[in-house]
């Protein structure tokens, strides 16, 4: 997926989240499942599927941030299995931001805005993969500063999240 096109997804799903009110029309929720829920929105390339879902567990404690990870179809763009994650905070350049469950680890190339991506369709498959048979999923980054944070996601409701985004975009 091109730079201008994760811009344009970031965009959107800023200006959705800080005037959620204006666009409630526009953006539904599908569904919740267990610690994921799935919402649809609509742009002018067509409908936006996606499950989020925000940390169990983060660290440092005393450091709350508004996490989540998604997983994200649009078809009207061509675009499945988009995997991203906010850690709440501008993510360092210097550092990598790192999706960890059991023994795999998946490393998010793009860091903009806040947001990460991974640029390989095949590692996001493979990642999908793990997180349907997994039960947790920790997401490690960096801020501006250089401090660590870990958030720990449930991957519990996962596949079904995942599989009625796929559907509603289908």
């Amino acid at each position: 997926m091109s730079l201008i096109k994760k811009i344009l997804f970031l965009s959107t799903f800023i200006l959705i989240i800080s005037v959620s009110k204006t666009f409630a029309d526009d953006l539904k929720k599908v569904g919740k499942f267990k610690d994921w829920e799935v919402m649809v929105m609509s742009e002018a390339s067509g409908k936006v599927c996606f499950a989020q879902s925000s940390p169990v567990l983060q660290a440092p404690k005393k450091n709350k941030r508004d996490a989540r990870l998604f997983i994200t179809f649009r078809p009207g763009e061509k675009i499945s299995n988009e995997i991203s994650a906010t850690a709440g905070y501008e993510f360092n350049k210097n550092n990598t931001v790192l999706a960890t469950s059991g023994n795999n680890k998946f490393k998010f190339d793009i860091k903009q805005q806040g947001f990460a991506w991974m640029t390989s369709n095949k590692k996001e498959k493979i990642m999908v993969k793990v997180m349907k048979k997994g039960s947790r999923i920790m997401l490690t980054g960096y801020n501006e500063k250089g401090s660590q944070t870990i958030d720990h996601y449930s991957l519990l409701g996962f596949t079904k999240a995942y599989n009625t985004a796929k559907k509603a975009c289908s």
